[in-house]
């Protein structure tokens, strides 16, 4: 059996995860952005990553729409922020919670990594670009070799066609 959390302890041991986890939570912001008005129990504004645990204690449900929840959905899924949000349906022991949350947090600094790695890929690509010119530059030298190659083919052509023109000549005396 679970030892159900109440909102005030979900919310207590949230704001620790996350708090060790680098984060700098304030408890129970105003959040309006996208259209989305609401008290979130914790939130990191300048790292915009955060929790609200829904339960009927605070009527979080009439607080927090559907849409305004697929509101924040749609902003996570470009990476503007990230909101784990929890909801009373479904009773939660701490472990449960913790376990749920530092996976939640590890997809958070899974993003965070990658859409650095994409940046910097980006800035390395940028320095490259030039480098890659160079090397084309110096590709550009065997390209313009392979001409001279083809005129010697041509050149043979020519004294092949120079051959039976003689031939012709020849027979003609």
């Amino acid at each position: 059996m679970y030892d159900t959390l109440s909102e005030t302890q979900g919310c207590d041991l949230l704001s620790r995860l996350f708090t060790k986890r680098g984060y700098a939570i304030k408890r129970n912001v105003q959040f309006r952005e996208y259209g989305v008005e609401f008290h979130i129990d914790g939130w990191d504004a300048q790292a915009r990553v955060g929790f609200e645990f829904l339960t009927s204690e605070d009527e979080d449900h009439d607080d927090l729409t559907l849409d305004e929840y697929k509101e924040l959905s749609a902003a996570q899924r470009r990476g503007e922020l990230a909101v784990f949000i929890i909801d009373e349906v479904e009773p939660l022991s701490a472990e449960d919670l913790a376990a749920e949350a530092h996976e939640f947090l590890d997809e958070v600094a899974d993003a965070a990594h990658a859409r650095l790695k994409a940046k910097t890929r980006g800035k390395k690509a940028a320095k490259k670009k030039p480098a890659a010119m160079k090397k084309s530059a110096s590709k550009k030298k065997p390209a313009a070799a392979k001409p001279v190659v083809k005129k010697v083919g041509k050149k043979k052509v020519v004294k092949k066609a120079t051959v039976k023109k003689a031939k012709k000549k020849g027979g003609r005396r």
